[in-house]
């Protein structure tokens, strides 16, 4: 059987357990551990340790190359924009994660660091940029573009041909209208018809 690749996870939160999830379901790297604030080092989330906080990813990059960033985005992107470049400085690789319970067309594109979790689906030629959250159960149609560090959020609809802006965020079962333009850092909230 094949070594599988140790990839650690920044961020301990409540995102960190779903990410957990669908790492395991993929199968594909060995969670090495967690990064997360000084308090909270040695404890433990699913099983796994938080074995430092962000001043160790230099030394840890001896060890490890891969990692992902699992801090939510909900309200402020910045800390997930922090640690990606912080990440990319150091020389992480930063891989897409699939669950093998979503569907991606084979004609979509996914930018590195991206997650698309659980029941996602990510239809042909839709391209998603880097650091992206494709949460449970959104859907990204075809011809669709979702800039870097954008969140879908869990059951959102982004209809075919919209453009969603860098660093947006759009909520919970949020439907947009097709080929519409979304600018850059919107806050779309959960819920809404976006026209």
């Amino acid at each position: 059987m094949e070594k599988k690749e140790n990839i650690i996870l920044i961020g301990a939160g409540g995102h960190a357990k779903a990410v957990i999830d669908v790492i395991e379901t993929e199968g594909r790297f060995n969670i090495y551990g967690l990064i997360d604030l000084k308090e909270n080092v040695g404890k433990k989330v699913l099983g796994y340790e938080i074995i430092g906080t962000d001043e160790d990813l230099p030394k840890l990059f001896n060890e490890v190359k891969n990692a992902i960033i699992t801090i939510g985005h909900i309200y402020n992107v910045e800390p997930r924009i922090k640690l990606y470049n912080l990440l990319k400085e150091i020389g992480y690789n930063l891989p897409v994660i699939i669950s093998p319970y979503a569907y991606v067309s084979k004609y979509a594109k996914i930018g590195e660091g991206t997650v698309v979790m659980h029941h996602a689906a990510v239809n042909a030629s839709a391209i998603i940029g880097s650091n992206c959250i494709i949460n449970t159960k959104a859907l990204v149609e075809h011809d669709a573009i979702i800039g870097d560090h954008c969140h879908i959020s869990t059951g959102a609809v982004i209809n075919g041909g919209v453009k969603v802006g860098n660093y947006s965020f759009i909520g919970s079962n949020a439907v947009t209208k097709q080929y519409i333009e979304i600018p850059e850092k919107s806050f779309i909230k959960a819920g809404s018809l976006v026209k």
